[in-house]
């Protein structure tokens, strides 16, 4: 089981991001997948979901209007598109793949987590 994200860096306040989160087939097929962030200090806090179908999306209030989840069933990957960024929007953000086919916005239901990739906005 292997979740990879990458895409992080160093962007300017109102700058864009692409994460991407490839997984290996067992921990992709057949589940919703999230991603969560984890700043200095504070505790992980959920961003974006979307289920396995990709119908139905959910975000956190703090990107509603500025992030992007999408993901490609064909190539085992789930992206966040992260446009009009903020300072506070540094973190390092984490995929996480659930037990099944649906989302969710709370960190234990999932089941598999990657690696994290850091996103650093400056002012």
């Amino acid at each position: 089981v292997q979740l990879q994200a990458s895409g992080g860096g160093l962007v300017q306040a109102g700058g864009s991001l692409r994460l991407s989160c490839e997984a290996s087939a067992r921990a992709f097929n057949y589940r919703g997948m999230g991603w969560f962030r984890q700043a200095p200090g504070k505790e992980r806090e959920f961003v974006a979901a979307i289920t396995w179908s990709g119908g139905n999306v959910y975000y956190a209030e703090s990107v509603k209007g500025r992030f992007t989840i999408s993901r490609d069933n064909a190539k085992n990957t789930v992206y966040l598109e992260m446009s009009s960024t903020k300072p506070e929007d540094t973190a390092v953000y984490r995929c996480a793949a659930g037990p099944g086919p649906q989302a969710s916005t709370i960190d234990s239901a999932y089941k598999f987590w990657g690696q994290g990739t850091q996103v650093t906005v400056s002012s």
